[in-house]
């Protein structure tokens, strides 16, 4: 079994972002825990997982939630 390589757009923008301390700590030590040792990638993911899941769920449906519950 092979697996193919993704093409990937060259990455040219940033974005950063700032967290307090206990942020930070709790951040790192999800890390450690799981052994994620590239913090970008992860960070990317875990951002654009978060958004899609949400765009989702959001999407526009035919009928109102009241009238999918009758």
């Amino acid at each position: 079994m092979t697996m193919q390589k993704k093409e990937t757009q060259a990455r040219t923008d940033r974005y950063s972002f700032l967290v307090n301390s206990e942020e930070k700590n709790l951040i790192e030590s999800y890390l450690k825990k799981y052994g994620i040792e590239n913090h970008s990638r992860w960070m990317r993911e875990t951002l654009v997982s978060f958004i899609l899941k949400n765009l989702d769920q959001d999407y526009p449906t035919l009928f109102n939630e009241q009238e999918m519950r009758r």
